[in-house]
């Protein structure tokens, strides 16, 4: 799906959350690139204003574009390779916020549909048995309630795997698509959210050079 009329929130333009001389931690909005797109018009993007400030710093992680949440990058090289080791080995820890359609029925419980990139409609994801890369994510409820008398669920996902749009097709395959996601919902569970109600809530990673454990949380908005 292309990007029809790419405007990104600017303010706040940078939203740091923590940042010293080997890592910066920021709060990604959602509507904004984690990465420059491949169009002059998509160059505004989180890393390109980081980068407009520390020319050196580095992506080591992305975020959907709709998705928000909290987003490390790298300040040097020796944290990118220390960075990109830790998400390469799933040694971090993160959980997400999503507001689903319908209601649970169960608490919790693990998803482990297989994921491949669905080529004639990329950049969307799909479920193949046959071709797909192993995907798990566990879920759990934290609240039922109904939007305008519809019902719905927020649930805390943790991805066990990375696969890209992984929580969004899982909950799309489960027969909860998220609010407000465009390519996997259908229209009228679009309409029940001005955004993808897709937030990255909290990410644990190891510091690059004290290789102590630090947590960095952003309450979901939505």
């Amino acid at each position: 799906m292309a990007i029809l009329h790419y405007q990104p929130p600017t303010t706040p333009y940078l939203d740091i959350l923590y940042q010293d001389e080997d890592i910066v931690v920021l709060n990604k909005p959602s509507g904004l690139l984690s990465v420059p797109g491949r169009k002059k018009d998509h160059f505004d993007s989180l890393m390109s204003r980081v980068q407009a400030v520390w020319p050196l710093s580095c992506v080591v992680h992305r975020l959907d574009m709709m998705t928000s949440g909290v987003m490390v990058m790298s300040m040097h090289i020796d944290a990118t390779r220390h960075l990109n080791r830790q998400f390469a080995e799933r040694t971090t820890g993160k959980y997400y916020i999503a507001v689903v359609d319908g209601h649970l029925k169960d608490d919790n419980g693990h998803i482990d549909f297989p994921l491949i990139v669905d080529w004639p409609n990329r950049p969307k994801q799909k479920v193949c048995y046959e071709t797909g890369k192993a995907s798990m994510t566990y879920y759990e409820v934290l609240n039922r309630y109904d939007i305008n008398g519809h019902p719905v669920t927020r649930v805390k996902l943790t991805p066990i795997t990375g696969r890209s749009h992984q929580l969004r097709v899982h909950m799309q395959q489960l027969g909860h698509p998220i609010i407000g996601d465009r390519l996997y919902a259908p229209d009228d569970i679009v309409a029940l959210a001005d955004r993808l109600n897709l937030h990255a809530e909290q990410l644990q990673i190891q510091h690059p050079k004290t290789e102590e454990w630090l947590t960095f949380y952003k309450k979901c908005d939505f």
